[in-house]
């Protein structure tokens, strides 16, 4: 099967794993109050995401460098990197988790979060992503799409039933997180398929040098700057907002988070092919999965945008005029910044590193306006889609003048 037609059908996958997610948050938002709900969606997406970091930044490294390796049949530097993987990941997870421990309190005092339950529960839900996304990372990088579109369905599963119990009887925001907790355990499945993975007796190079801890540098810029596009504002709103506008927002944000996570399997399937090959037939399928991507955002924008007051009121059990306005220009906004990562990703497959350190440094740019100005709803709702135009304008020219100066450099 071509690996566009593997990434559609990872994509349908994960387009009925998006639906049931949306039922999650129908179930969580008609279970607890409103404010609860804003709680929980700000903590999911902007401290634990910020938690986050360092491991994501890890394994999108070696998951470019897995595929590779893997496109190059060079089977001795992919086994040692598969085995050093499991000993580096281990200790980035644990300084990770320590790290995070350190940094709770201070970060939940300066972005205003009102009880320490909160940050309790999102640093459990980090740490079980953590150790369960090691397994995820492995099989991106071998290409095992179809395996993942399975366990994604699985885990939606879990957390729908695993949330309405919990939250049914304790309809707090904790509770909502406690049921992504859960759902991260149905990651560990892919851990079955270890011994397809790891081949024991087989020569082993290791590919731990400079080059690779270039490399990793330069995708913690990436993934950083991916973050505060995509999910930042979420804590400059916990910092500012009142916790009504805070249950409205949360809405707004996770509707419009929808658009660019769903087109998501798309990028990790193109991601993962720019990072093997580059023939004629592998060229061919990248540029299909960027036309799907851009496809996939249009439609995402113009489906939310008209159908914003049904969605709001189905999260809600009744309409909020406040949320669904404030859907519009979240939903601009997110597809914009789906185009930015869409770009920043074939750079950082194609080693092109200008490109996604711009992206980085212009997502650190752009938080800090909205953590300046962005004191209320339509202040940051004006400023986020001017900001998304501003960086797409930004890294789409940078991008053209470096095709045109030099070729993409190869791994050696």
């Amino acid at each position: 099967m071509k690996l566009w037609r593997s990434g559609i059908v990872w994509s349908i996958f994960s387009f009925l794993g998006g639906l049931g997610n949306f039922a999650f948050n129908i179930i969580v938002g008609g279970q607890i109050p409103k404010t609860e709900f804003g709680y929980f969606t700000n903590t999911l997406n902007g401290f634990a995401g910020f938690i986050a970091l360092p491991v994501l930044m890890v394994s999108t490294a070696v998951v470019h460098y897995i595929a590779h390796f893997r496109g190059q049949n060079d089977e001795a530097r992919l086994q040692g990197l598969l085995a050093g993987s499991q000993k580096f990941l281990l200790k980035v997870t644990i300084a990770g988790s320590l790290l995070a421990l350190v940094l709770a309190d201070p970060l939940a005092h300066f972005f205003n979060f009102p009880r320490t339950g909160l940050m309790g529960a999102a640093l459990i839900c980090v740490l079980v992503g953590w150790w369960s996304g090691f397994g995820v990372a492995l099989c991106q990088g071998m290409a095992w799409f179809k395996r993942m579109a399975v366990v994604s369905l699985i885990a939606v599963a879990m957390r729908i039933l695993f949330g309405w119990l919990v939250t049914k009887k304790i309809p707090t925001a904790e509770m909502a997180l406690s049921a992504t907790t859960f759902s991260l355990l149905a990651n560990l499945v892919l851990l079955y398929w270890w011994k397809d993975i790891f081949r024991h007796g087989a020569e082993r190079i290791s590919p731990w040098n400079k080059e690779f801890v270039t490399f990793l540098t330069v995708t913690g810029t990436y993934v950083a700057g991916g973050w505060f596009f995509l999910s930042g504002d979420a804590l400059v709103a916990q910092k500012y907002f009142s916790a009504n506008e805070l249950g409205s927002y949360g809405a707004a944000g996770q509707l419009g988070r929808a658009i660019p996570s769903t087109v998501g399997p798309l990028i990790m399937v193109m991601f993962t092919s720019r990072s093997g090959g580059r023939k004629a037939q592998a060229l061919n399928d990248q540029r299909i999965l960027l036309t799907l991507c851009g496809v996939g955002l249009a439609c995402g924008v113009v489906g939310l945008i008209v159908f914003r007051r049904l969605f709001v009121s189905l999260i809600f059990r009744h309409p909020d005029p406040s949320a669904a306005a404030m859907v519009i220009p979240f939903a601009i906004t997110m597809a914009i910044m789906g185009l930015i990562q869409t770009v920043a990703t074939w750079a950082l497959a194609s080693r092109s590193f200008k490109i996604p350190i711009l992206y980085g440094v212009s997502g650190l740019a752009y938080w800090l306006v909205l953590l300046y100005r962005g004191r209320t709803p339509a202040a940051i709702l004006h400023l986020m889609p001017i900001g998304a135009i501003v960086a797409l304008v930004v890294l789409l020219t940078a991008w053209l003048i470096t095709q045109r100066r030099q070729s993409p450099t190869l791994i050696g």
